[in-house]
């Protein structure tokens, strides 16, 4: 048959999908499973968003859009970037892009060139290492574990980096950890990116709303605005506003990258939704209580899971700052079998057994790179994290 192109054949889809696809598999087999694999909130899109939708394709705009994005919408991100990153960005810098996906796939291919290196502060989401070896670049994972708090350190940051590093991935609130960085943390990356002129920085903030216990929001752009003009601020309605299923996403881009990401969108998909675009635009300028009243809803959720997953034997459970998961390392579950006779080396064969023998699905650390521990979403009722939790505990109480 015809050859197929080498980028398809270095990139994995995420095990996400897979589990959240075995989980589908069992439940048709008449199961009773607990997905928590991914990360999508269960909480309604706000109604009056949805109305807002509906009222635009009533008055017929449901034509091309144009390429960067709506102007209402691009003044409404504006405005916000403003409100809640404090950064004065020109609406001309501002590009509506197919969720926050797209956004990262923009900025990867127009900076990444064959064997450049990326840096991803581990653990992460699994996007970003399919993006760049989409490109043909390489992605040069820093740990940052657990007893760091999840977070990079300036120290780490600077040993990773090379001739060849192009681009500083971060992402807090993080997926798949929670962990969230402070003003003095960012503060003492950026003393590091200024002795390294030639890399670009992405921040994917799309969490920037769900922080627990008062944690302060911050963001590099604002905390460092000498880096401003190589640094990507990165956001979107997904997570915050439970907006997944209409793909909007925003990115803030220096001048230098504004040209070549509008290319690789033109060049990818064009426009973004015009309805998707109306309901961002009611979403941004209507109500915002809604962001409080969620986080609170989080932060209950997160505290549940936590007290209950660190009364089980052989797992230890962080305590994060945002977001909706929690990262647990397993460690103390390694090396014992499980009643149906499996034998678990790896966080991959937990979550694997998990599944198939308690029917709870979360997904293994090394996804994120990072073993041993399993990401748990916490994006669904406290009746239901605290059932997944009972069973998580039934299960670890029969390794032998």
């Amino acid at each position: 048959m015809p050859a197929l192109s080498a980028r398809v054949g270095r990139t994995e889809l995420a095990a996400t999908f897979a589990q959240a696809a075995r989980a589908r598999a069992l439940r048709a087999e008449g199961h009773d499973v607990i997905s928590l694999s991914l990360g999508e909130p269960d909480f309604p899109t706000p109604a009056h968003v949805v109305e807002a939708a509906h009222a635009a394709a009533l008055r017929g705009e449901t034509k091309y859009p144009p390429l960067a994005g709506t102007e209402a919408l691009r003044a409404a991100v504006r405005r916000k970037y403003l409100r809640d990153q404090k950064l004065d960005v020109p609406q001309a810098n501002i590009l509506i892009t197919n969720g926050g996906k797209q956004a990262i796939f923009n900025v990867v291919m127009a900076v990444i060139n064959a064997g450049d290196e990326v840096i991803i502060p581990a653990p992460a989401w699994a996007g970003y290492e399919q993006t760049i070896q989409f490109a043909g670049g390489t992605a040069v994972f820093v740990p940052c574990p657990q007893e760091k708090g999840f977070v990079l350190q300036p120290e780490d940051l600077e040993a990773a980096i090379t001739p060849r590093t192009r681009l500083l991935l971060l992402n807090y609130p993080n997926n798949p950890s929670g962990a969230a960085i402070s003003a003095a943390g960012l503060e003492a990356l950026a003393a590091v990116l200024r002795r390294h002129p030639g890399i670009w920085v992405l921040s994917d903030d799309i969490y920037e709303h769900l922080l627990f216990d008062h944690f302060n929001y911050a963001t590099l752009a604002a905390i460092a605005p000498d880096l401003a003009d190589r640094t990507v601020t990165m956001t979107g309605v997904s997570k915050s506003y439970a907006m997944t299923g209409w793909r909007i996403g925003f990115a803030a881009l220096p001048p230098a990258l504004i040209k070549p990401c509008t290319v690789v969108q033109a060049t990818a998909t064009s426009g973004v939704s015009s309805i998707g675009q109306a309901a961002a635009l009611a979403a941004l300028e209507g109500p915002q209580e809604l962001l409080h009243e969620r986080a609170a809803a989080y932060q209950s959720r997160r505290d549940l899971v936590v007290s209950l997953l660190n009364q089980i034997p052989g797992i230890e459970c962080h305590k994060p700052e945002g977001a909706f998961y929690v990262f647990p390392s397993i460690a103390g579950c390694l090396n014992k079998t499980t009643p149906a006779g499996r034998r678990l080396a790896n966080d991959t064969d937990f979550t694997a057994a998990l599944l198939d023998e308690a029917h709870v699905g979360v997904v293994q650390g090394a996804a994120f790179a990072m073993s041993p521990h399993i990401r748990i979403s916490t994006a669904t009722s406290e009746a239901t994290l605290a059932r997944a939790c009972a069973r998580i505990a039934a299960f670890c109480a029969t390794l032998q």
